[in-house]
């Protein structure tokens, strides 16, 4: 008979390190399919709805929908080397997934979720829609001000959800919390880290050795006991 593992020993870390790598992941994933689909709809409405009308007055006039088709980035930027984005996004799409072997953050779940619905949502459109494979055009309809995107450029629910995704990512590096959950301290804290005294597990605070001026205060205690 062999010994079951001593509790506290590497078998159960391991076992919790996996279970939290599985929550990341299927967050990441869930998120994704979530945003693609809002995206998917959302542009197949537009187009069924839109297409022959003038745009859509909301909110006051705060927002807009007005249907275009965008060949490049933000105000068709790029716009005579579509081909170049559908290489871009399957790089970007590559590397989340590397990223995801370490994945243990439920924030970077999300942070990473958006960017994947929104990458994909576009790469879609590029692959898949006219006026061929890989140069095709993406579609938008959300204008915010301006019914022409003259204010800020027209987007989709696609680049939504990939600009939020970033920007969590940006702040989660600027906190310094990591992909695998744990969490980077600034170097001035991590210099002090084990100076500090901490109780021992009898109860009582650990020593500091003593330094050289203490030496004569405890000599000078002596001669006056003497």
């Amino acid at each position: 008979m062999s010994a079951a593992p001593p509790a506290g020993s590497g078998t159960t870390g391991s076992g919790t390190a996996t279970r939290s790598r599985r929550r990341s992941v299927t967050i990441l994933l869930s998120l994704a399919v979530f945003a693609l689909a809002v995206d998917l709809l959302t542009k197949h409405l537009s187009l069924q709805e839109l297409g022959d009308r003038e745009p859509v007055r909301l909110l006051g006039g705060a927002l807009y929908l007005s249907l275009t088709r965008n060949s490049g980035a933000a105000w068709s930027l790029g716009k005579d080397y579509t081909f170049i984005f559908p290489i871009i996004a399957i790089g970007v799409l590559g590397w989340i997934a590397w990223m995801a072997r370490t994945l243990r953050s439920v924030p970077w779940a999300i942070a990473l979720g958006l960017v994947v619905g929104g990458v994909v949502g576009n790469l879609i459109d590029r692959i898949f829609r006219a006026p061929g494979w890989f140069v095709g055009h993406v579609v938008d309809m959300f204008s915010v001000f301006d019914p022409y995107g003259r204010v800020f450029p027209i987007f989709n629910v696609a680049d939504s959800a990939l600009v939020c995704g970033v920007l969590l990512a940006v702040g989660l590096e600027f906190t310094g919390r990591q992909r695998d959950g744990t969490r980077a301290l600034p170097d001035d804290r991590r210099g002090d880290t084990g100076r500090e005294d901490t109780p021992a597990p009898d109860g009582t605070a650990d020593r500091q050795p003593a330094r050289a001026g203490d030496l004569g205060d405890t000599d000078g205690g002596r001669r006056d006991l003497a």
